[in-house]
């Protein structure tokens, strides 16, 4: 395959802006970046002068796309059609998720996870089991009859069924044993602490038992008192988990991403927790405005992950390298994905997002 090169008149590389450079590529992975006047005249050239080009995105909490809600339609085509969509708002990279569900649905995901990396499917990371083993009281729109804790057994039989499909599990803290985090961590899976009643004190010795991040700061934890500073208040204080949050001004204000934002600085990424219009199964999501309810609940959001950053910059007051680094570079170091993604460097993935002066999505190249 042969080398094409871009530039535009300023790149962000994951740690900071820079001109006069061409990013050379050649099999989607970046072979290099070099100044522009080393550029060699034989190598296809596209240069958006007047704009800017930032890595592409990751999601890593998003449950469909386009009518295709995947615990609903666990099969590779509706993995296809979540990738196609992503990619056109410049997502290059998510991690299916799928709320509380029987067993039997998560073996039906995994499979259909299997499938599609086995056709040759691009951008699914891995798959990211948000329940069964939370705190009902903390359920949100999750199913209250299928929240439980864990037995070893029906953990164990799940681990071995999804091997390196599961990338992720959402836990609460205080429903799961050490010999449970310790039997899934050895399957390299990421642990994260969501839905859950947890204390200030039980988190963070959760966190030091092998909890790496926490799924949507704020929403369906404990909150951050006073008296009890909850889930919230560990994740702010612990000195390395990471926090996802969803930046759409409805599931958490606007105002509280910046405060979690000074307190936690690089530890905190943004996700979509997309999902998308359905009215059939257990999980039936309505849109309600700019976000989606289910049974009255609220259930997910309608924001792209190139809307999150807009919403980082224009409505948090992020600095926009800052923003970027919270939908690309952090949440690669969150899934154990730096040296693959969120930066323009050699080595990296080859896909960006081209950017004009108003933060308006140009072209996605890939």
């Amino acid at each position: 395959m042969m080398q094409k090169a871009y530039s535009a008149g300023r790149i962000f590389d994951g740690n900071k802006w820079i001109t006069g450079q061409a990013i050379i590529v050649k099999s989607g992975i970046i072979e290099a970046v070099i100044p522009l006047t080393q550029l060699a005249d034989s190598i296809p050239f596209t240069d958006y002068k007047d704009h800017s080009i930032i890595p592409a995105f990751i999601d890593a909490q998003v449950y469909g796309a386009a009518g295709k809600l995947f615990s609903l339609y666990p099969d590779p085509k509706t993995l296809q059609t979540m990738h196609s969509q992503f990619i056109k708002e410049g997502t290059c990279a998510f991690q299916p998720t799928i709320a509380t569900n029987t067993i039997e649905v998560f073996k039906q995901c995994i499979d259909a996870v299997r499938d599609y990396w086995n056709m040759g499917g691009e951008g699914v990371i891995g798959l990211h089991l948000e329940g069964p083993w939370l705190n009902a009281e903390k359920r949100g729109a999750h199913i209250k009859e299928l929240i439980h804790a864990p037995f070893y057994e029906e953990v164990k039989d799940l681990l071995d069924y999804g091997k390196d499909v599961i990338s992720m599990i959402t836990v609460a803290p205080e429903v799961i044993s050490k010999e449970i985090v310790d039997l899934i961590l050895s399957y390299n899976i990421i642990l994260s602490a969501g839905h859950s009643n947890a204390g200030y004190d039980e988190a963070l010795e959760s966190f030091d038992k092998g909890i790496t991040t926490v799924t949507h700061l704020f929403n369906a934890m404990s909150p951050l008192h006073h008296r009890e500073p909850g889930l919230v208040g560990a994740a702010m204080q612990h000195g390395t988990v990471m926090s996802s949050i969803i930046p759409d001004g409805y599931h958490v204000d606007f105002a509280a991403i910046a405060i979690a934002k000074k307190f936690m600085q690089h530890r905190l990424f943004a996700i979509t927790d997309a999902v998308t219009e359905t009215n059939a199964g257990p999980y039936q999501h309505i849109k309600a405005g700019e976000k989606y309810e289910c049974a009255g609940t609220l259930s997910g959001s309608a924001i792209s992950m190139f809307k999150a950053f807009q919403n980082l910059v224009r409505k948090v007051g992020i600095e926009e390298g800052e923003a970027i680094r919270m939908c690309s570079l952090y949440p690669a170091q969150a899934l154990h994905l730096e040296g693959k993604y969120g930066k323009i460097a050699p080595g990296y993935t080859a896909q960006f997002i081209v950017v004009d002066n108003n933060l308006n999505q140009v072209q996605v190249l890939t």
